[in-house]
């Protein structure tokens, strides 16, 4: 089977686990399960899993295995986009080419949609297939991930910056916590579902911190070069903000060649590990090279 079928045969697996935990049940109550299936379901490349499932392979072990790690990532960044959209935050009325969930829902209810699909990954975690002591991991490593030492102290680091011009330092900490915290737990908790050894995981914990700070990068990058239907969200919205970023302290240019140079540092350190790499390398590219 070819890379691109591979990732398209899990990408299927991703969305039919995360309709599984979202289906209704008879105690549902309806309207917040809506919201929460409206955000979680609606679309999205889903990188982030997908990236779960390719580091679980890259490690030698069965990517099905990764399947509720990954499922959990993807709920923290449905509730990241939630809450990241919302008035006292980016105040965003489109998301991935649709209006955002308190335009559709109300405040209240998206913000309760984004608290439960919080809780719901940890959920997911706790009753994975696993060992007791990979599920202990996994819980930890995602909870540092999203919380204050991650996406969490980022965007609160992000809010602060937009009231005055921020340092190189600064920008690059807010990207490395409010996005790449989240990408960089993908890799070791994909390899933490392969049982992989420790020097293992922590080279796998330097790859994904370089892809995540690229990644962002190249997000800052699409927000003043592509359009808002090419990036289904509001184009140019960091300018009109004022947010801290790279090529609002780098340019355009500089700010490709960093990214780009963060990939190759990190598809030399996937070579040298010597894994079953072929769909871990062709993510990295797409996640670095994308044009939305």
């Amino acid at each position: 089977m070819s890379t691109a079928a591979t990732l398209d045969t899990w990408r299927l697996r991703i969305e039919q686990s995360l309709d599984a935990a979202l289906a209704p049940q008879e105690d549902s109550v309806g309207g917040l399960l809506d919201a929460m299936r409206y955000s979680a379901l609606g679309g999205g490349k889903r990188i982030r899993p997908l990236l779960t499932l390719a580091s679980c392979r890259a490690m030698g072990g069965d990517p099905y295995a990764a399947l509720p790690a990954a499922s959990a990532v993807e709920m923290i960044h449905a509730y990241s986009l939630i809450h990241d959209d919302l008035p006292a935050m980016d105040d965003d009325s489109l998301r991935r080419g649709r209006p955002t969930s308190h335009v559709v829902y109300g405040e209240a209810a998206a913000i309760l949609a984004g608290d439960a699909l919080h809780t719901l990954a940890f959920e997911t975690l706790a009753s994975a297939p696993l060992s007791a002591e990979q599920r202990v991991r996994l819980v930890a490593l995602l909870a540092r991930a999203s919380g204050e030492r991650g996406m969490a102290g980022g965007q609160a680091l992000d809010l602060a910056a937009e009231e005055g011009r921020a340092t190189a330092e600064t920008v690059e900490r807010i990207h490395r916590l409010k996005t790449g915290a989240l990408i960089a737990v993908c890799f070791t908790m994909g390899s933490v579902c392969a049982a992989a050894a420790e020097s293992r995981l922590e080279a796998m914990e330097r790859i994904g911190r370089s892809i995540g700070l690229a990644f962002q990068i190249q997000d800052d990058v699409l927000d003043l070069t592509a359009s808002t239907e090419e990036l289904g969200k509001t184009a140019g919205k960091d300018v009109g903000t004022g947010k801290a970023t790279w090529p609002a302290l780098f340019g355009v240019e500089a700010s490709r060649r960093r990214a780009l140079e963060l990939m190759e540092d990190a598809l030399r350190d996937l070579h040298e590990i010597g894994s079953q790499s072929d769909a871990l390398e062709d993510l990295l590219r797409r996640s670095v090279e994308r044009r939305r």
